[in-house]
């Protein structure tokens, strides 16, 4: 509402000069009265009634801003309305609520994206759930499922609400809640998390919580609470407010005290107006935005790029952004000396090939098509396994349970499926998920680019994780995480080590982004939860996009710091010239235009490339 509130604002006042321009210049209207040496016809009439009414409507929000302990430029913005008022220029004035209304607007465009509601996240919540009353499915409302109702979960639907399972077996994709890369076989006496999705067979689930303590609604309560509380931050522009609008006071002041004339104060004020510093930060900071853009990442708030260039702890999740969240074989394990590693998993891919399970299509997708036979008496046993005859020899593959039942347990740690061929257990074959293979890359320049702190926050297992993050070179690893905890993990950052910026791609990570200082989404495959509440969004499938978009915000905020103090050098110039009496209102208005054109010219070049400091390319 406030930032349609300033649109409507910088529209009234350019209506209110296009009036004006046809009332003076075309109907050459009269003035309709008079005050001293003030005349005030129609044009100065409808300019300075707006022009009070904004600077009272400024004025409150300086109060507030005061009561909040933040200290701004805008009380100069006033001071230059009303002496234009007082020394009735009346286009100087309008060309100050042009310039003072037009920052604001061009700022509340670089912002007006950060609180965007998590449509995606919403839409996708369970709302109907197939409640089981005396052997009958009942379609119900999800918030309506009481604590001990049974619910029937059908194949593909999501869990409605946490629950236990009291009948049937079947693997549930969790990877949107915890990260898991693979499937979690269920069976009766386990917990599932509202929000995971079934796998091919119908289950029972005894309703544990209800829906408003459960995970997946606890995931939405989270992104709207991390929303409703957004971390304080110090715009760019407000650090340089106090000192530049003290040494203004003093040089008009002075001016005022030397000449005697009220007249001097009110045209050092107008060339006072802080338009030009108002205006150096929005401009750089759109062109920044510009910039990324071009490079395949949007950004949705401006100030998202000064915490950027700020960062000190970069947290990644693992499944989906440092990872392809796609299984590759791992190792190859023989236990019979009459299979060598290409047989085994040739023999194991053969078996796996219509089975639409992520492993065995994952395997089936490793594995040379010239090393996959026809397979003959196949059958696939849920949640087990499958068998079938291969070049004349029956093949097992899946849990070692289902392959050789009397096997002792093997230590393997990474996901795994095993093999047996004519009831004897051949060996193993493990997969890992694929790193990405700029992943390495983007962590070591994001060390280059000055990030203290870079850790790994996800909900796999700790072996897993621990093996992803050292071949990403990530020594900081949280493994086995829910939502809250990668909260936790955020907030209990040291304060000299922020900002924080987490990347993530997941339902699961849509809280943590929107906690951090800066969050940013692997947006590649569409809009999610994760790209709504994020800051920003990278639309390619290249996480080394990250390191992008911190050289540019480094580069943007270079720019924008040397425009603002070119803009303050300037205008205090210019100040010191105005304190002569050389330059009449009018004229000083004219100055601040060509001051703020070479404000918008600096700003622009926040468009340019970065260096290849700044990139993190130069060698250690």
């Amino acid at each position: 509402m406030k930032n349609l509130k300033r649109q409507w604002k910088f529209i009234v006042v350019l209506i209110a000069g296009a009036v004006g321009l046809i009332s003076q210049f075309a109907l050459h209207s009269k003035s309709l009265f008079s005050i001293g040496n003030l005349q005030f016809p129609v044009h100065a009439i409808i300019i300075d009634i707006i022009g009070i009414l904004m600077a009272i409507s400024l004025l409150l929000e300086i109060f507030h801003d005061w009561k909040t302990g933040r200290y701004g430029v805008d009380i100069l913005a006033v001071i230059a309305v009303v002496s234009t008022i007082l020394i009735g220029d009346v286009w100087a004035e309008w060309m100050i609520l042009v310039m003072m209304n037009g920052g604001e607007t061009l700022e509340d465009y670089a912002t007006g994206q950060a609180n965007k509601e998590l449509r995606a996240l919403l839409d996708k919540t369970p709302r109907i759930a197939n409640k089981l009353v005396d052997g009958k499915i009942t379609e119900v409302k999800v918030d309506d499922l009481q604590v001990g109702d049974t619910v029937l979960i059908k194949p593909g639907q999501q869990v409605p609400v946490d629950g236990q399972i009291v009948k049937g077996t079947s693997s549930f994709d969790q990877s949107s809640l915890t990260g898991e890369s693979v499937p979690v076989t269920k069976n009766p006496g386990d917990e599932l998390m509202s929000g995971s999705v079934n796998g091919d067979v119908a289950v029972e689930m005894k309703v544990t919580k209800a829906a408003k303590d459960s995970e997946y609604q606890s995931i939405v309560a989270l992104v709207k609470s991390s929303q409703a509380q957004p971390a304080k931050f110090v715009k760019m522009a407000d650090r340089y407010a106090i000192p530049f609008t003290v040494i203004s006071l003093i040089i008009g002041g002075v001016a005022w005290a030397v000449s005697g004339d009220a007249t001097r104060f009110a045209e050092v004020m107008v060339v006072a107006s802080p338009c030009p510093l108002l205006i150096a930060a929005p401009v750089a900071l759109v062109s920044g935005m510009s910039s990324m853009s071009a490079h395949h990442i949007i950004v949705k708030s401006g100030p998202t790029l000064e915490k950027l260039a700020r960062a000190k702890t970069f947290a990644f999740d693992k499944t989906g952004t440092l990872t392809e969240n796609q299984l590759i074989v791992d190792q190859v394990v023989t236990d019979d000396k009459s299979f060598d590693q290409k047989e085994l998993q040739s023999l194991a891919a053969s078996v796996e090939q219509q089975s639409s399970h992520v492993i065995a299509s994952s395997l089936v997708k490793a594995t040379d098509k010239d090393l996959i036979h026809p397979v003959t008496n196949l059958k696939e046993t849920t949640a087990q396994g499958v068998e079938g005859d291969v070049d004349g020899k029956h093949v097992k593959v899946g849990k070692l349970s289902f392959v050789a039942p009397g096997h002792e347990k093997l230590n393997v740690t990474s996901t795994a499926v095993y093999v047996s061929v004519d009831g004897k257990f051949a060996g193993y074959i493990t997969l890992k998920d694929k790193m990405r293979p700029e992943s390495p890359k983007t962590i070591e320049r994001l060390r280059r680019q000055g990030a203290e702190d870079i850790m790994m926050l996800t909900g796999d297992h700790k072996q897993v994780a621990e093996k992803v993050a050292k071949e990403a070179g990530i020594t900081d690893v949280r493994s086995e995480l829910l939502p809250s905890q990668k909260i936790q993990a955020i907030k209990d950052v040291p304060k000299h080590l922020r900002p924080v910026v987490i990347t993530g791609d997941g339902v699961n990570d849509a809280p943590s982004l929107t906690a951090a200082d800066v969050g940013i989404a692997m947006g590649a495959k569409g809009a999610t939860a994760a790209s709504e509440s994020a800051d920003a969004v990278i639309m390619v499938n290249d996480i080394s996009k990250v390191n992008d978009a911190v050289a540019i915000s480094k580069h943007t905020m270079k720019v924008a710091n040397i425009d603002v103090l070119t803009a303050i050098g300037v205008v205090i110039i210019i100040e010191l010239i105005a304190f002569t009496g050389v330059i009449p209102a009018f004229w000083g208005a004219i100055l601040q235009e060509v001051v703020d054109m070479i404000t918008i010219s600096l700003g622009l070049l926040a468009k340019t490339k970065p260096s290849d400091k700044q990139f993190g390319l130069e060698e250690k």
